[in-house]
């Protein structure tokens, strides 16, 4: 079929033409959105989920509706060579001069400009870079501890965002990457504001991780966010995944296509797109059947090896690979001290090199004592790929 028509986007935070099976989450996003702007004291969400299940997506569609209600947002994604500091003053500085655009507290916006520049020089950068020229109020936000000054920095911003009648809305993807004084500063931040009921919500996301990350960063992370779980489709979700954007191109699937490719995906979203894009190019009709499902693939396992594993893969040091293949050969999720028997070493041993694989993302513990990939179908991977 013509495949510029091909109305499948797999691809990293790619926007699916059908998002099924997120409602619920959507909807708990909205009542928080307004809730927040109306100065009702509501959790902040940080979604969690394994790679592939479409986070990423779910945050930039949250971020439209915040948009949509009347928010200025601030989105980026946190890596390991940014602090968190470097990644908030320009989105900050942004968005005051923003707010300074619209009529009235000019007085409130200038404060959150010096307050800003304080904070700037906490972290020992220069103020001539974001073009701050005003003199720093001091005493506040300029500590260079987190927890004191983001607080501070971020109700003066909620604070002119507020006599502008509008709210803030921070999206933060990756979020279990940042480091623990970070964090802690980050949940101490919205622990105040939630306080003050300030319009100022935090929509995060990242690994299964990351509640108890956050759990150990402040004892009640717990009583402040909730932590939606987005996991995989249920099959009637798995399906309308496939035949909505298919239906808007006047092609359909057949049932057991449908079938076959829900069992190979498990109905994971970020399989489910590059299996209906594959199939799509291999089909000759508009009715996709088995066949067609079956004709690709050879070309869907290899693009995804290619290009979804093996870059994760290749990340490893050899000790490492061996620990995952160990893992997919006990059928994770596994115990540690039954992966330690098989590489025949102690399990206190494989502790430095159990720590690094959950720091680079690629294992979780779903329960006290056990293992598993953070990546879905990982271990189908290692498998066939083991030497």
């Amino acid at each position: 079929m013509d495949p510029i028509k091909n109305p499948f986007t797999p691809g990293a935070g790619c926007p699916p033409y059908e998002l099924a099976g997120r409602a619920d989450v959507q909807e708990e996003a909205r009542i928080l959105l307004g809730r927040t702007l109306r100065h009702k004291p509501e959790k902040s969400m940080l979604l969690t989920g394994l790679r592939g299940v479409g986070k990423t997506v779910l945050l930039n569609t949250i971020e439209q509706e915040a948009k949509v209600q009347g928010y200025l947002t601030v989105n980026f994604e946190v890596n390991e060579n940014q602090s968190l500091g470097l990644k908030l003053i320009p989105a900050l500085r942004n968005l005051l001069f923003e707010l300074d655009r619209k009529e009235g507290g000019k007085d409130l916006i200038k404060r959150g400009l010096m307050i800003l520049r304080n904070f700037i020089g906490s972290i020992k950068m220069n103020y001539g870079d974001f073009g701050i020229e005003l003199d720093p109020l001091p005493g506040i936000a300029d500590s260079g501890n987190l927890e004191i000054d983001l607080p501070a920095l971020f109700l003066a911003v909620a604070e002119a965002a507020r006599v502008k009648n509008t709210g803030i809305a921070l999206f933060i993807d990756e979020i279990q990457l940042l480091h623990h004084e970070e964090l802690a500063g980050l949940i101490m931040a919205m622990h105040k504001l939630q306080q003050k009921q300030a319009p100022f919500v935090l929509i995060g996301a990242g690994l299964p991780t990351l509640p108890r990350l956050a759990g150990d960063a402040k004892s009640y992370a717990e009583r402040l966010f909730s932590y939606p779980l987005i996991g995989k489709l249920s099959r009637q979700n798995s399906y309308t995944a496939l035949t909505a954007p298919a239906a808007s191109e006047n092609a359909e699937f057949s049932p057991d296509a449908l079938e076959s490719i829900y069992q190979r995906t498990h109905g994971y979203p970020y399989f489910l797109q590059e299996w209906g894009y594959q199939v799509w190019k291999v089909a000759e009709n508009a009715h996709i059947s088995l066949q067609d499902v079956i004709n690709a693939e050879k070309i869907v396992t290899k693009r995804l090896d290619d290009n979804f594993f093996r870059v994760r893969y290749d990340r490893l040091t050899e000790g490492e690979k061996k620990f995952m293949i160990t893992m997919a050969e006990c059928v994770a999720p596994c115990k540690s001290s039954d992966i330690a028997e098989k590489i025949r070493m102690k399990a206190t041993a494989l502790t430095p090199m159990r720590a690094n694989l959950i720091r680079k993302g690629m294992i979780y513990s779903p329960r006290h004592g056990l293992l598993d990939f953070s990546v879905p179908l990982f271990g189908e991977f290692l498998l066939r790929n083991r030497k």
